[in-house]
Protein backbone atom coordinates (compact mmCIF):
# COMPACT_ATOMS: atom_id res chain seq x y z
CA UNK A 1 0.00 0.00 0.00
CA UNK A 2 2.80 2.39 0.78
CA UNK A 3 4.31 1.93 -2.69
CA UNK A 4 0.93 2.60 -4.30
CA UNK A 5 0.26 5.67 -2.19
CA UNK A 6 3.69 7.04 -3.04
CA UNK A 7 3.22 6.45 -6.76
CA UNK A 8 1.54 9.78 -7.37
CA UNK A 9 3.54 11.97 -5.01
CA UNK A 10 5.08 14.01 -7.78
CA UNK A 11 6.10 16.79 -5.40
CA UNK A 12 8.33 14.34 -3.54
CA UNK A 13 10.18 13.12 -6.62
CA UNK A 14 13.91 13.83 -6.55
CA UNK A 15 15.15 16.53 -8.91
CA UNK A 16 17.44 14.08 -10.68
CA UNK A 17 17.42 12.61 -14.15
CA UNK A 18 15.64 9.51 -12.86
CA UNK A 19 13.14 11.68 -11.00
CA UNK A 20 12.41 13.73 -14.11
CA UNK A 21 11.92 10.62 -16.22
CA UNK A 22 9.48 9.31 -13.63
CA UNK A 23 7.58 12.60 -13.71
CA UNK A 24 7.43 12.26 -17.51
CA UNK A 25 5.86 8.83 -17.06
CA UNK A 26 3.11 10.42 -14.94
CA UNK A 27 2.62 13.10 -17.57
CA UNK A 28 2.43 10.52 -20.36
CA UNK A 29 -0.06 8.34 -18.47
CA UNK A 30 -2.17 11.38 -17.61
CA UNK A 31 -2.42 12.55 -21.21
CA UNK A 32 -3.16 9.11 -22.61
CA UNK A 33 -5.71 8.12 -19.97
CA UNK A 34 -7.26 11.57 -20.24
CA UNK A 35 -7.76 10.95 -23.95
CA UNK A 36 -9.51 7.66 -23.19
CA UNK A 37 -11.73 9.47 -20.70
CA UNK A 38 -12.76 11.84 -23.52
CA UNK A 39 -13.41 8.94 -25.87
CA UNK A 40 -15.61 6.86 -23.56
CA UNK A 41 -18.77 9.06 -23.43
CA UNK A 42 -18.98 9.27 -27.23
CA UNK A 43 -18.40 5.61 -28.09
CA UNK A 44 -22.05 4.57 -28.07
CA UNK A 45 -23.16 7.47 -30.23
CA UNK A 46 -20.22 7.00 -32.57
CA UNK A 47 -20.97 3.30 -33.06
CA UNK A 48 -24.64 4.04 -33.73
CA UNK A 49 -23.85 6.65 -36.40
CA UNK A 50 -20.91 4.84 -38.01
CA UNK A 51 -21.36 3.31 -41.51
CA UNK A 52 -19.70 0.16 -40.20
CA UNK A 53 -20.34 -0.28 -36.49
CA UNK A 54 -18.04 -3.28 -35.98
CA UNK A 55 -15.15 -1.54 -37.74
CA UNK A 56 -15.72 1.59 -35.67
CA UNK A 57 -15.71 -0.36 -32.41
CA UNK A 58 -12.57 -2.25 -33.46
CA UNK A 59 -10.73 1.01 -34.17
CA UNK A 60 -12.01 2.54 -30.94
CA UNK A 61 -10.95 -0.52 -28.94
CA UNK A 62 -7.48 -0.52 -30.50
CA UNK A 63 -6.98 3.14 -29.59
CA UNK A 64 -8.24 2.70 -26.02
CA UNK A 65 -6.21 -0.46 -25.47
CA UNK A 66 -3.04 1.15 -26.83
CA UNK A 67 -3.50 4.23 -24.64
CA UNK A 68 -3.97 2.12 -21.51
CA UNK A 69 -1.07 -0.17 -22.40
CA UNK A 70 1.29 2.76 -22.98
CA UNK A 71 0.21 4.30 -19.66
CA UNK A 72 0.83 1.08 -17.74
CA UNK A 73 4.20 0.47 -19.41
CA UNK A 74 5.43 4.01 -18.71
CA UNK A 75 4.35 3.85 -15.07
CA UNK A 76 6.03 0.49 -14.57
CA UNK A 77 9.22 1.53 -16.37
CA UNK A 78 9.14 4.97 -14.71
CA UNK A 79 10.00 6.72 -17.94
CA UNK A 80 8.21 7.83 -21.12
CA UNK A 81 7.93 5.51 -24.14
CA UNK A 82 11.12 4.57 -25.91
CA UNK A 83 11.78 4.70 -29.64
CA UNK A 84 10.20 1.34 -30.50
CA UNK A 85 7.00 1.99 -28.55
CA UNK A 86 6.71 5.49 -30.00
CA UNK A 87 7.10 4.23 -33.57
CA UNK A 88 4.36 1.65 -32.97
CA UNK A 89 2.22 4.31 -31.33
CA UNK A 90 2.62 6.65 -34.29
CA UNK A 91 1.91 3.79 -36.65
CA UNK A 92 -1.41 3.06 -34.93
CA UNK A 93 -2.33 6.76 -34.97
CA UNK A 94 -1.63 6.90 -38.70
CA UNK A 95 -3.64 3.74 -39.35
CA UNK A 96 -6.62 5.10 -37.40
CA UNK A 97 -6.52 8.36 -39.37
CA UNK A 98 -6.37 6.54 -42.71
CA UNK A 99 -9.25 4.24 -41.71
CA UNK A 100 -11.26 7.15 -40.32
CA UNK A 101 -13.19 7.94 -43.52
CA UNK A 102 -14.31 4.29 -43.68
CA UNK A 103 -15.77 4.15 -40.16
CA UNK A 104 -17.07 7.72 -39.78
CA UNK A 105 -19.79 9.67 -41.47
CA UNK A 106 -18.42 12.78 -43.27
CA UNK A 107 -20.31 15.17 -40.97
CA UNK A 108 -18.77 13.50 -37.87
CA UNK A 109 -15.13 14.17 -38.73
CA UNK A 110 -14.99 17.54 -36.95
CA UNK A 111 -16.03 18.94 -33.60
CA UNK A 112 -17.01 15.78 -31.75
CA UNK A 113 -15.33 12.92 -29.90
CA UNK A 114 -17.24 10.41 -31.96
CA UNK A 115 -14.35 11.13 -34.33
CA UNK A 116 -11.71 10.18 -31.81
CA UNK A 117 -8.91 9.65 -34.33
CA UNK A 118 -7.55 13.23 -34.50
CA UNK A 119 -7.64 13.56 -30.70
CA UNK A 120 -5.89 10.24 -30.26
CA UNK A 121 -3.21 11.29 -32.76
CA UNK A 122 -2.70 14.54 -30.86
CA UNK A 123 -2.17 12.65 -27.57
CA UNK A 124 0.44 10.48 -29.27
CA UNK A 125 2.22 13.57 -30.62
CA UNK A 126 2.33 15.23 -27.21
CA UNK A 127 3.59 12.21 -25.30
CA UNK A 128 6.13 11.28 -27.97
CA UNK A 129 7.94 14.57 -27.43
CA UNK A 130 10.30 12.69 -25.15
CA UNK A 131 11.64 10.42 -27.91
CA UNK A 132 15.39 10.99 -27.94
CA UNK A 133 15.88 10.34 -31.66
CA UNK A 134 15.20 13.58 -33.52
CA UNK A 135 14.86 11.81 -36.87
CA UNK A 136 12.30 9.32 -35.53
CA UNK A 137 10.28 12.12 -33.94
CA UNK A 138 10.31 14.39 -37.02
CA UNK A 139 9.53 11.55 -39.42
CA UNK A 140 6.65 10.31 -37.29
CA UNK A 141 5.20 13.82 -37.00
CA UNK A 142 5.36 14.21 -40.76
CA UNK A 143 3.67 10.83 -41.24
CA UNK A 144 0.79 11.76 -38.89
CA UNK A 145 0.32 15.09 -40.68
CA UNK A 146 0.11 13.35 -44.07
CA UNK A 147 -2.32 10.78 -42.70
CA UNK A 148 -4.49 13.57 -41.32
CA UNK A 149 -4.74 15.02 -44.83
CA UNK A 150 -5.86 11.57 -46.00
CA UNK A 151 -8.35 11.51 -43.12
CA UNK A 152 -9.86 14.76 -44.38
CA UNK A 153 -10.38 13.29 -47.83
CA UNK A 154 -12.25 15.29 -50.46
CA UNK A 155 -15.53 15.68 -48.64
CA UNK A 156 -14.56 18.65 -46.48
CA UNK A 157 -16.55 21.73 -47.33
CA UNK A 158 -14.93 25.10 -47.85
CA UNK A 159 -16.34 26.33 -44.56
CA UNK A 160 -14.24 23.66 -42.73
CA UNK A 161 -10.98 24.36 -44.54
CA UNK A 162 -9.74 26.80 -41.91
CA UNK A 163 -10.55 24.27 -39.18
CA UNK A 164 -8.63 21.56 -40.99
CA UNK A 165 -5.60 23.81 -41.49
CA UNK A 166 -5.78 24.85 -37.84
CA UNK A 167 -5.78 21.21 -36.74
CA UNK A 168 -2.68 20.44 -38.78
CA UNK A 169 -0.91 23.47 -37.33
CA UNK A 170 -2.01 22.35 -33.87
CA UNK A 171 -0.24 19.05 -34.43
CA UNK A 172 2.97 20.86 -35.37
CA UNK A 173 2.84 23.45 -32.59
CA UNK A 174 2.01 20.92 -29.86
CA UNK A 175 4.76 18.65 -31.12
CA UNK A 176 7.33 21.46 -30.95
CA UNK A 177 6.18 22.61 -27.51
CA UNK A 178 6.25 19.07 -26.13
CA UNK A 179 9.68 18.48 -27.60
CA UNK A 180 10.99 21.69 -26.04
CA UNK A 181 9.37 20.82 -22.69
CA UNK A 182 10.92 17.36 -22.54
CA UNK A 183 14.34 18.53 -23.72
CA UNK A 184 14.59 21.57 -21.46
CA UNK A 185 13.41 19.69 -18.38
CA UNK A 186 15.95 16.95 -19.01
CA UNK A 187 18.67 19.56 -19.32
CA UNK A 188 17.65 21.07 -15.98
CA UNK A 189 17.87 17.61 -14.40
CA UNK A 190 21.33 17.04 -15.92
CA UNK A 191 22.51 20.40 -14.62
CA UNK A 192 21.06 19.61 -11.18
CA UNK A 193 22.86 16.26 -11.12
CA UNK A 194 26.11 17.94 -12.19
CA UNK A 195 25.69 20.62 -9.53
CA UNK A 196 25.09 18.02 -6.84
CA UNK A 197 28.13 16.05 -7.96
CA UNK A 198 30.21 19.23 -7.96
CA UNK A 199 28.90 20.20 -4.52
CA UNK A 200 29.73 16.73 -3.19
CA UNK A 201 33.24 16.96 -4.61
CA UNK A 202 33.74 20.42 -3.10
CA UNK A 203 32.46 19.15 0.23
CA UNK A 204 34.88 16.23 0.06
CA UNK A 205 37.77 18.58 -0.71
CA UNK A 206 36.73 20.95 2.06
CA UNK A 207 36.56 18.09 4.54
CA UNK A 208 39.97 16.91 3.38
CA UNK A 209 41.31 20.45 3.82
CA UNK A 210 39.79 20.70 7.30
CA UNK A 211 41.38 17.38 8.25
CA UNK A 212 44.77 18.58 7.01
CA UNK A 213 44.42 21.84 8.92
CA UNK A 214 43.31 20.04 12.07
CA UNK A 215 46.10 17.44 11.97
CA UNK A 216 48.98 19.61 10.75
CA UNK A 217 50.16 21.09 14.06
CA UNK A 218 49.64 17.81 15.90
CA UNK A 219 51.81 15.96 13.38
CA UNK A 220 54.53 18.58 13.74
CA UNK A 221 54.49 18.26 17.54
CA UNK A 222 54.64 14.47 17.35
CA UNK A 223 57.62 14.70 15.02
CA UNK A 224 59.41 16.91 17.52
CA UNK A 225 58.63 14.44 20.30
CA UNK A 226 60.53 11.73 18.42
CA UNK A 227 63.71 13.84 18.39
CA UNK A 228 66.29 14.00 21.14
CA UNK A 229 65.90 16.82 23.66
CA UNK A 230 66.17 17.74 27.31
CA UNK A 231 63.42 16.98 29.80
CA UNK A 232 62.20 20.58 29.93
CA UNK A 233 61.73 20.76 26.15
CA UNK A 234 59.99 17.41 26.08
CA UNK A 235 57.67 18.46 28.91
CA UNK A 236 56.62 21.53 26.93
CA UNK A 237 56.07 19.40 23.83
CA UNK A 238 53.94 16.96 25.80
CA UNK A 239 51.75 19.86 26.91
CA UNK A 240 51.39 21.04 23.32
CA UNK A 241 50.66 17.50 22.20
CA UNK A 242 47.82 17.30 24.72
CA UNK A 243 46.34 20.52 23.31
CA UNK A 244 46.53 19.19 19.76
CA UNK A 245 45.09 15.86 20.90
CA UNK A 246 42.05 17.58 22.38
CA UNK A 247 41.61 19.52 19.16
CA UNK A 248 41.80 16.35 17.06
CA UNK A 249 39.26 14.64 19.29
CA UNK A 250 36.90 17.59 18.92
CA UNK A 251 37.25 17.38 15.17
CA UNK A 252 36.56 13.63 15.09
CA UNK A 253 33.52 14.08 17.36
CA UNK A 254 32.16 16.85 15.16
CA UNK A 255 32.42 19.51 17.89
CA UNK A 256 35.41 21.30 16.42
CA UNK A 257 34.64 24.96 15.87
CA UNK A 258 32.40 25.35 18.94
CA UNK A 259 33.06 28.20 21.35
CA UNK A 260 35.28 27.43 24.35
CA UNK A 261 33.56 26.64 27.64
CA UNK A 262 32.36 29.78 29.36
CA UNK A 263 33.30 32.00 26.41
CA UNK A 264 29.92 32.05 24.68
CA UNK A 265 29.91 33.36 21.10
CA UNK A 266 33.12 35.37 21.61
CA UNK A 267 36.56 34.97 23.16
CA UNK A 268 39.14 37.29 24.67
CA UNK A 269 41.82 38.20 22.15
CA UNK A 270 44.58 38.67 24.74
CA UNK A 271 43.73 35.38 26.46
CA UNK A 272 43.78 33.54 23.13
CA UNK A 273 47.17 34.90 22.09
CA UNK A 274 48.58 34.52 25.60
CA UNK A 275 47.71 30.82 25.77
CA UNK A 276 49.69 30.13 22.64
CA UNK A 277 52.68 32.20 23.73
CA UNK A 278 52.85 30.33 27.04
CA UNK A 279 53.16 27.03 25.18
CA UNK A 280 56.25 28.35 23.36
CA UNK A 281 58.12 29.91 26.27
CA UNK A 282 61.31 28.18 25.12
CA UNK A 283 61.40 30.47 22.05
CA UNK A 284 61.98 33.55 24.26
CA UNK A 285 58.64 35.05 23.23
CA UNK A 286 58.22 38.71 24.21
CA UNK A 287 54.47 39.37 24.23
CA UNK A 288 53.14 42.92 24.32
CA UNK A 289 49.37 42.53 24.52
CA UNK A 290 48.25 45.19 27.00
CA UNK A 291 46.53 47.39 24.39
CA UNK A 292 44.05 44.61 23.66
CA UNK A 293 42.87 44.10 27.22
CA UNK A 294 39.11 43.58 27.24
CA UNK A 295 38.91 43.17 23.47
CA UNK A 296 36.78 40.19 22.39
CA UNK A 297 36.50 38.56 18.98
CA UNK A 298 34.15 35.91 17.55
CA UNK A 299 34.94 32.44 18.86
CA UNK A 300 35.51 31.08 15.35
CA UNK A 301 38.12 33.78 14.67
CA UNK A 302 39.75 33.10 18.03
CA UNK A 303 40.05 29.40 17.30
CA UNK A 304 41.51 30.02 13.84
CA UNK A 305 43.92 32.62 15.25
CA UNK A 306 45.07 30.27 18.02
CA UNK A 307 45.73 27.49 15.54
CA UNK A 308 47.49 29.80 13.08
CA UNK A 309 49.70 31.40 15.74
CA UNK A 310 50.62 27.95 17.02
CA UNK A 311 51.60 26.90 13.50
CA UNK A 312 53.73 30.03 13.05
CA UNK A 313 55.59 29.47 16.31
CA UNK A 314 56.05 25.76 15.56
CA UNK A 315 57.73 26.67 12.28
CA UNK A 316 59.89 29.24 14.04
CA UNK A 317 61.01 26.56 16.49
CA UNK A 318 61.84 24.05 13.75
CA UNK A 319 63.21 26.21 10.94
CA UNK A 320 63.93 29.83 11.82
CA UNK A 321 66.77 29.38 14.38
CA UNK A 322 65.57 32.59 16.03
CA UNK A 323 66.92 34.03 19.29
CA UNK A 324 63.81 36.06 20.00
CA UNK A 325 60.17 36.30 18.92
CA UNK A 326 58.18 39.49 19.47
CA UNK A 327 54.39 39.28 19.56
CA UNK A 328 52.79 42.72 19.57
CA UNK A 329 49.08 43.61 19.66
CA UNK A 330 47.98 47.07 18.56
CA UNK A 331 44.42 48.43 18.78
CA UNK A 332 43.03 51.43 16.92
CA UNK A 333 40.54 53.51 18.88
CA UNK A 334 37.66 54.17 18.76
CA UNK A 335 36.96 51.67 15.95
CA UNK A 336 38.41 48.77 17.91
CA UNK A 337 40.38 47.48 14.91
CA UNK A 338 43.39 45.43 15.94
CA UNK A 339 46.68 44.27 14.45
CA UNK A 340 48.73 41.34 15.73
CA UNK A 341 52.36 41.23 14.64
CA UNK A 342 54.68 38.22 15.11
CA UNK A 343 58.34 38.89 14.28
CA UNK A 344 61.29 36.54 14.66
CA UNK A 345 64.97 37.39 14.17
CA UNK A 346 65.73 34.08 12.49
CA UNK A 347 67.25 33.16 9.14
CA UNK A 348 64.31 34.45 7.06
CA UNK A 349 63.77 33.47 3.44
CA UNK A 350 63.29 34.82 -0.07
CA UNK A 351 59.52 34.84 -0.81
CA UNK A 352 60.13 35.03 -4.56
CA UNK A 353 62.02 31.76 -4.77
CA UNK A 354 60.20 29.38 -2.44
CA UNK A 355 56.72 27.81 -2.39
CA UNK A 356 54.11 27.74 0.37
CA UNK A 357 53.59 24.55 2.35
CA UNK A 358 50.38 23.33 3.94
CA UNK A 359 51.04 24.99 7.32
CA UNK A 360 51.40 28.49 5.91
CA UNK A 361 49.02 28.12 3.01
CA UNK A 362 46.07 26.60 4.88
CA UNK A 363 46.56 26.79 8.65
CA UNK A 364 47.78 30.39 8.64
CA UNK A 365 46.75 32.27 5.49
CA UNK A 366 43.81 30.14 4.38
CA UNK A 367 42.06 29.71 7.73
CA UNK A 368 42.47 33.33 8.83
CA UNK A 369 41.20 34.70 5.54
CA UNK A 370 38.21 32.38 5.66
CA UNK A 371 37.39 33.92 9.04
CA UNK A 372 37.51 37.44 7.63
CA UNK A 373 40.98 38.38 8.88
CA UNK A 374 43.76 39.94 6.84
CA UNK A 375 47.17 38.25 6.71
CA UNK A 376 50.51 39.75 5.65
CA UNK A 377 53.91 38.04 5.43
CA UNK A 378 57.22 39.87 5.01
CA UNK A 379 60.61 38.16 5.04
CA UNK A 380 64.13 38.49 3.74
CA UNK A 381 67.13 36.20 3.96
CA UNK A 382 69.06 36.93 7.16
CA UNK A 383 66.50 39.45 8.43
CA UNK A 384 63.85 37.22 9.97
CA UNK A 385 60.14 37.01 9.20
CA UNK A 386 57.14 39.10 10.16
CA UNK A 387 53.58 37.79 10.09
CA UNK A 388 50.82 40.38 10.47
CA UNK A 389 47.18 39.57 11.22
CA UNK A 390 44.60 42.34 10.97
CA UNK A 391 40.98 42.40 12.04
CA UNK A 392 40.05 44.24 8.85
CA UNK A 393 41.49 42.66 5.72
CA UNK A 394 42.68 44.97 2.99
CA UNK A 395 45.16 45.09 0.10
CA UNK A 396 47.93 46.25 2.40
CA UNK A 397 47.42 43.27 4.73
CA UNK A 398 48.24 40.64 2.15
CA UNK A 399 51.59 39.87 0.54
CA UNK A 400 52.19 40.74 -3.13
CA UNK A 401 50.71 38.37 -5.69
CA UNK A 402 53.76 36.15 -6.38
CA UNK A 403 54.84 35.97 -2.73
CA UNK A 404 51.86 34.21 -1.13
CA UNK A 405 51.83 31.05 -3.24
CA UNK A 406 55.63 30.69 -3.09
CA UNK A 407 56.38 31.16 0.63
CA UNK A 408 58.12 28.17 2.26
CA UNK A 409 61.62 28.33 3.86
CA UNK A 410 61.16 29.31 7.51
CA UNK A 411 57.50 28.24 7.25
CA UNK A 412 58.10 24.90 5.58
CA UNK A 413 55.85 22.02 6.61
CA UNK A 414 57.14 19.49 9.08
CA UNK A 415 57.65 16.12 7.40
Amino acid sequence: MRSLSGLWRVAELPTTRDGVERAFSYFTAGVRLGTVAQMVPAVQLGAARAPHEAAYLACWGAAALAAVAVSVVTLVRRRPPGTVVSVLDFGLACALLVLGPLVLAPWDRFGTWTAFQPGYALSVIITAGGVRGLGVWAGSLLAVSVCYVVYLGGDVGSEMTSTAVGNVLTYVVYALVARMFFGYTRRIARDADSSRARAAELARREEERRAQVMMHNGVAVMRLLTEQGDDVSRARLVGQAEVELRRMRSYLRGTEGCAPDGEGPSAGLVATVGRVCERFADLNVLASLDLGTGLRIPAAQAEALERALGSVLLNVRVHAHAHEVVVHLDVTEPEGAWTLTVHDDGVGFDPASVSAGLGLREVVVGELRRRGLGVGIVSAVGEGTTVTVRSRPGPEADPPGPAQPTVRAAFADAP
